[in-house]
Protein backbone atom coordinates (compact mmCIF):
# COMPACT_ATOMS: atom_id res chain seq x y z
CA UNK A 1 0.00 0.00 0.00
CA UNK A 2 1.42 3.39 -0.98
CA UNK A 3 2.02 6.17 1.51
CA UNK A 4 -0.82 8.20 -0.04
CA UNK A 5 -3.22 5.26 0.16
CA UNK A 6 -2.38 4.67 3.86
CA UNK A 7 -2.96 8.31 4.68
CA UNK A 8 -6.18 8.47 2.66
CA UNK A 9 -7.37 5.43 4.59
CA UNK A 10 -6.46 7.10 7.90
CA UNK A 11 -8.37 10.26 6.90
CA UNK A 12 -11.39 8.20 5.79
CA UNK A 13 -11.45 6.28 9.09
CA UNK A 14 -11.27 9.47 11.17
CA UNK A 15 -13.96 11.11 9.00
CA UNK A 16 -16.24 8.05 9.12
CA UNK A 17 -15.98 7.64 12.90
CA UNK A 18 -16.61 11.34 13.48
CA UNK A 19 -19.55 11.32 11.05
CA UNK A 20 -21.04 8.35 12.88
CA UNK A 21 -20.66 10.17 16.19
CA UNK A 22 -22.41 13.21 14.71
CA UNK A 23 -25.29 11.03 13.52
CA UNK A 24 -25.58 9.35 16.93
CA UNK A 25 -25.47 12.67 18.80
CA UNK A 26 -28.28 14.10 16.67
CA UNK A 27 -30.34 10.92 16.91
CA UNK A 28 -30.06 11.23 20.69
CA UNK A 29 -30.74 14.97 20.75
CA UNK A 30 -31.93 16.70 17.54
CA UNK A 31 -31.10 20.10 19.05
CA UNK A 32 -27.43 19.22 18.45
CA UNK A 33 -28.04 19.29 14.69
CA UNK A 34 -30.20 22.39 14.95
CA UNK A 35 -27.44 24.26 16.80
CA UNK A 36 -24.86 23.20 14.23
CA UNK A 37 -27.07 24.29 11.33
CA UNK A 38 -27.63 27.65 13.03
CA UNK A 39 -23.88 28.19 13.44
CA UNK A 40 -23.22 27.13 9.83
CA UNK A 41 -25.94 29.44 8.52
CA UNK A 42 -24.50 32.38 10.49
CA UNK A 43 -20.93 31.54 9.46
CA UNK A 44 -21.55 30.92 5.77
CA UNK A 45 -24.38 33.34 5.03
CA UNK A 46 -23.57 36.02 7.58
CA UNK A 47 -26.10 38.83 7.63
CA UNK A 48 -27.75 37.83 4.35
CA UNK A 49 -30.71 35.49 4.57
CA UNK A 50 -30.69 34.55 0.89
CA UNK A 51 -27.49 33.90 -1.01
CA UNK A 52 -27.63 32.17 -4.35
CA UNK A 53 -25.79 31.75 -7.61
CA UNK A 54 -22.30 33.14 -8.04
CA UNK A 55 -22.03 34.65 -4.55
CA UNK A 56 -23.00 31.34 -2.97
CA UNK A 57 -20.48 29.49 -5.16
CA UNK A 58 -17.69 31.87 -4.15
CA UNK A 59 -18.66 31.65 -0.47
CA UNK A 60 -18.76 27.84 -0.56
CA UNK A 61 -15.47 27.71 -2.46
CA UNK A 62 -13.72 29.99 0.06
CA UNK A 63 -15.10 28.16 3.12
CA UNK A 64 -14.28 24.70 1.78
CA UNK A 65 -10.87 25.74 0.46
CA UNK A 66 -10.06 27.23 3.85
CA UNK A 67 -11.00 23.96 5.59
CA UNK A 68 -8.93 21.95 3.12
CA UNK A 69 -5.96 24.28 3.44
CA UNK A 70 -6.11 24.07 7.24
CA UNK A 71 -6.26 20.26 7.05
CA UNK A 72 -3.20 20.24 4.80
CA UNK A 73 -1.18 22.83 6.70
CA UNK A 74 -2.29 21.25 9.98
CA UNK A 75 0.31 18.64 9.20
CA UNK A 76 2.83 21.14 10.58
CA UNK A 77 1.34 20.38 14.02
CA UNK A 78 2.42 16.77 13.48
CA UNK A 79 -1.07 16.06 12.21
CA UNK A 80 -2.91 17.02 15.40
CA UNK A 81 -4.68 19.98 13.78
CA UNK A 82 -5.36 17.89 10.68
CA UNK A 83 -7.03 15.14 12.72
CA UNK A 84 -8.98 17.72 14.75
CA UNK A 85 -10.35 19.47 11.64
CA UNK A 86 -11.31 16.16 10.01
CA UNK A 87 -13.05 15.13 13.24
CA UNK A 88 -14.98 18.39 13.60
CA UNK A 89 -16.02 18.35 9.95
CA UNK A 90 -17.09 14.71 10.19
CA UNK A 91 -19.16 15.37 13.32
CA UNK A 92 -20.82 18.38 11.67
CA UNK A 93 -21.55 16.40 8.49
CA UNK A 94 -23.05 13.50 10.43
CA UNK A 95 -25.15 15.74 12.62
CA UNK A 96 -26.51 17.80 9.73
CA UNK A 97 -27.21 14.70 7.61
CA UNK A 98 -29.15 13.09 10.45
CA UNK A 99 -31.19 16.22 11.16
CA UNK A 100 -32.05 16.64 7.48
CA UNK A 101 -32.96 12.93 7.29
CA UNK A 102 -35.29 13.35 10.27
CA UNK A 103 -36.95 16.40 8.73
CA UNK A 104 -37.16 15.14 5.15
CA UNK A 105 -36.09 11.70 3.99
CA UNK A 106 -33.04 9.64 3.16
CA UNK A 107 -33.66 10.32 -0.55
CA UNK A 108 -33.56 14.06 0.16
CA UNK A 109 -30.26 13.67 2.02
CA UNK A 110 -28.75 11.72 -0.87
CA UNK A 111 -29.98 14.30 -3.40
CA UNK A 112 -28.60 17.13 -1.27
CA UNK A 113 -25.16 15.56 -0.78
CA UNK A 114 -24.20 13.34 -3.71
CA UNK A 115 -24.03 15.89 -6.56
CA UNK A 116 -21.37 18.07 -4.93
CA UNK A 117 -20.18 15.49 -2.39
CA UNK A 118 -18.55 13.38 -5.10
CA UNK A 119 -16.08 16.27 -5.48
CA UNK A 120 -16.05 17.79 -1.99
CA UNK A 121 -15.57 14.65 0.10
CA UNK A 122 -12.53 13.46 -1.90
CA UNK A 123 -11.09 16.98 -1.58
CA UNK A 124 -11.49 16.84 2.22
CA UNK A 125 -10.10 13.33 2.49
CA UNK A 126 -7.14 14.06 0.22
CA UNK A 127 -6.42 17.29 2.12
CA UNK A 128 -6.35 15.31 5.35
CA UNK A 129 -4.08 12.70 3.80
CA UNK A 130 -1.71 15.41 2.56
CA UNK A 131 -1.70 16.91 6.05
CA UNK A 132 -0.78 13.54 7.56
CA UNK A 133 1.94 13.14 4.93
CA UNK A 134 3.31 16.59 5.76
CA UNK A 135 3.40 15.60 9.43
CA UNK A 136 5.29 12.44 8.56
CA UNK A 137 7.82 14.33 6.44
CA UNK A 138 8.48 16.75 9.32
CA UNK A 139 8.88 13.85 11.71
CA UNK A 140 11.29 12.14 9.31
CA UNK A 141 13.34 15.32 9.03
CA UNK A 142 13.66 15.56 12.80
CA UNK A 143 14.52 11.90 13.19
CA UNK A 144 16.75 11.26 10.17
CA UNK A 145 17.60 14.62 8.64
CA UNK A 146 15.59 14.09 5.45
CA UNK A 147 14.39 17.16 3.53
CA UNK A 148 10.84 18.01 4.64
CA UNK A 149 10.77 21.19 2.56
CA UNK A 150 11.16 19.28 -0.72
CA UNK A 151 8.35 16.91 0.22
CA UNK A 152 6.20 19.82 1.43
CA UNK A 153 6.65 21.52 -1.94
CA UNK A 154 5.56 18.35 -3.76
CA UNK A 155 2.56 18.00 -1.44
CA UNK A 156 1.72 21.66 -2.05
CA UNK A 157 1.74 21.10 -5.81
CA UNK A 158 -0.61 18.15 -5.33
CA UNK A 159 -2.87 20.39 -3.25
CA UNK A 160 -2.96 23.07 -5.94
CA UNK A 161 -3.47 20.66 -8.82
CA UNK A 162 -5.96 18.28 -7.17
CA UNK A 163 -7.71 19.92 -4.22
CA UNK A 164 -8.34 23.40 -5.57
CA UNK A 165 -10.09 22.14 -8.74
CA UNK A 166 -12.17 19.63 -6.74
CA UNK A 167 -13.28 22.34 -4.32
CA UNK A 168 -14.10 24.70 -7.20
CA UNK A 169 -16.23 22.13 -9.02
CA UNK A 170 -17.96 21.14 -5.75
CA UNK A 171 -18.83 24.79 -5.03
CA UNK A 172 -20.28 25.31 -8.51
CA UNK A 173 -22.33 22.11 -8.31
CA UNK A 174 -23.54 22.90 -4.79
CA UNK A 175 -24.55 26.45 -5.74
CA UNK A 176 -26.15 25.77 -9.12
CA UNK A 177 -27.03 22.07 -9.58
CA UNK A 178 -27.91 20.75 -6.12
CA UNK A 179 -30.66 23.39 -5.59
CA UNK A 180 -32.25 22.40 -8.92
CA UNK A 181 -32.23 18.73 -7.95
CA UNK A 182 -33.79 19.53 -4.58
CA UNK A 183 -36.38 21.80 -6.22
CA UNK A 184 -37.55 18.97 -8.47
CA UNK A 185 -37.45 16.50 -5.59
CA UNK A 186 -39.60 18.66 -3.32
Amino acid sequence: MSDLARNVLAAVVVLAVATGLGVLATMEDPSTGEQIISVLRDTILGESEVVSGPLLAVTLFCNNLQACLLMFLGGASLGILTAFIITVNGFVIGSVLELVRQQHSLLFVVAAIVPHGIFEIPAFVLSGALGFMLARSLWNEWMSGSDASAEAAALGRTFLLRIVPLVAVAALVEAFITPLILYFLV
